[in-house]
């Protein structure tokens, strides 16, 4: 990590916490007069400062509206969502990244970065040193005059999570980044995810549908029901992090333990 790095400490679950997330009565609803269904709700849920929280459920159960209401894109029909104590605005209140990495093909690698540090208002003088950083956070050193289409979709979504960090926004939310990608590609992403944070303290909400991931990823696992999503299971995570052998982890009797009760969880809302 690069000593001019700004690294978040989790402070708690303080509601003006910077990082925090707190959802109370939150109901959404899409479609206007009788045309109306309920999205996700009522829910109410809060993430402490420096928390990794997965949202698991099945599809249409309201796991990336919740992340769409948290990032501020949309506001809840009822209730209220509040990140670092504050209603969240689009674009300020966290870096997010898609299950898809929507990069500027007419840009470079270098180029799809300095327009993130751009928008976050990074001094033109300050970007090459900041992109550089960035760069070397995801493992693609070297890399910023490469065209998007001659990296492979690994490589774009890391370049899609290093755009996402460079606001330094204290939290990140994540919609199914890993889902397109080959299962070996997935999981190096993962481990370099779960360290990531862990080691600048960011917040995270990551979306997903696989057991296996939310209990690698996550401090702290939420299961939604089938929609209008609420939360089914609230299940923290007591599995080792920091400098934790990956491999090594999965293959624990508590790893299996906690991914079996995640599936089952996951079921049994769906099938409710």
């Amino acid at each position: 990590m690069s000593s001019s790095e700004t690294v978040v400490t989790p402070a708690g679950a303080g509601a003006a916490a910077e990082g925090s997330v707190r959802l109370d009565d939150v109901v959404h609803r899409y479609g206007r007069g009788g045309e109306t269904f309920t999205a996700v709700g009522p829910v109410d849920l809060t993430v402490p400062a420096g928390e990794f929280l997965v949202l698991v459920g099945a599809s249409g159960c309201g796991k990336s509206t919740l992340l769409r209401l948290i990032a501020g894109f949309e506001r809840p029909t009822r209730g209220s969502v509040r990140v670092s104590g504050a209603e969240p605005r689009p674009g300020r209140a966290a870096g997010v990244v898609f299950q898809t990495p929507r990069l500027f093909p007419w840009r470079t690698v270098g180029g799809n970065i300095d327009l993130a540090l751009r928008y976050a208002g990074v001094d033109r003088a300050r970007r090459p040193e900041r992109r550089a950083e960035l760069l070397a956070r995801v493992g693609l050193e070297g890399s910023e005059k490469r065209r998007v289409w001659e990296i492979s979709g690994g490589q774009q979504q890391r370049v899609a999570i290093a755009r996402a960090l460079a606001a330094k926004n204290p939290l990140l939310l994540l919609d199914e980044p890993f889902a397109a990608l080959d299962a070996l590609t997935r999981e190096r992403l993962q481990q370099d995810l779960r360290r990531m944070t862990d080691r600048t303290g960011r917040t995270a909400v990551f979306v997903t549908h696989s057991a296996d991931e939310a209990v690698f990823l996550g401090s702290r696992i939420v299961v939604l029901t089938k929609g209008p999503g609420t939360v089914a299971l609230d299940l923290p995570v007591p599995l080792p992090r920091g400098e934790t052998d990956p491999e090594e982890l999965r293959r624990s009797e508590r790893f299996a333990e906690l991914r079996a009760q995640v599936s089952h969880a996951v079921k049994a809302a769906a099938a409710a």
